[in-house]
């Protein structure tokens, strides 16, 4: 019995390090991603057309810029947001909290392929054992049959 929780223990530290690892690079790609695409939001309502000026051409251009830049926005804030979600799952399982709230992060991280896919999967299995199950309650682990 005390080899199964051992395992579950170890189990749940390496998840821990993995959503870590994670959060880090999910953080940082958006961030960045996200900053491109305002700068290049802005760079569209900067740039001189070559064609003949006219109120039609210029509107176009404004709302190009401003839609590539909003996207921009929202991909950064939407990107750092699950980053942040990450990182907190990462923090919950090495503190044996939360459950179920590991469980959802769990599997919205299945759709970051892939290493979010092999991180989500791993965490359903982990979860899902009545041992661990028990761990996260704060009760005994049950005895296997």
């Amino acid at each position: 019995m005390g080899e199964m929780v051992d395992r579950d223990l170890e189990h749940l530290r390496l998840l821990k390090i993995g959503y870590y690892i994670l959060a880090g690079i999910a953080g940082v790609g958006t961030f960045f991603t996200g900053i491109w695409m305002v700068a290049v939001g802005a760079m569209l309502a900067h740039i001189p057309m070559d064609t003949i000026p006219s109120a039609d051409a210029d509107l176009a251009r404004r709302i190009m810029s401003l839609f590539v830049g909003g996207l921009g926005i929202l991909i950064s804030v939407g990107g750092v947001g699950m980053a942040l979600l990450t990182f907190f799952t990462g923090r919950n399982l090495g503190q044996h909290r939360a459950r179920i709230f590991c469980t959802v992060i769990g599997a919205i991280t299945c759709l970051s392929v892939p290493w979010g896919t092999a991180i989500g999967v791993c965490t359903l299995i982990v979860l899902n054992r009545p041992s661990v199950k028990a761990l996260f309650d704060g009760g005994p682990p049950p005895i296997p049959v």
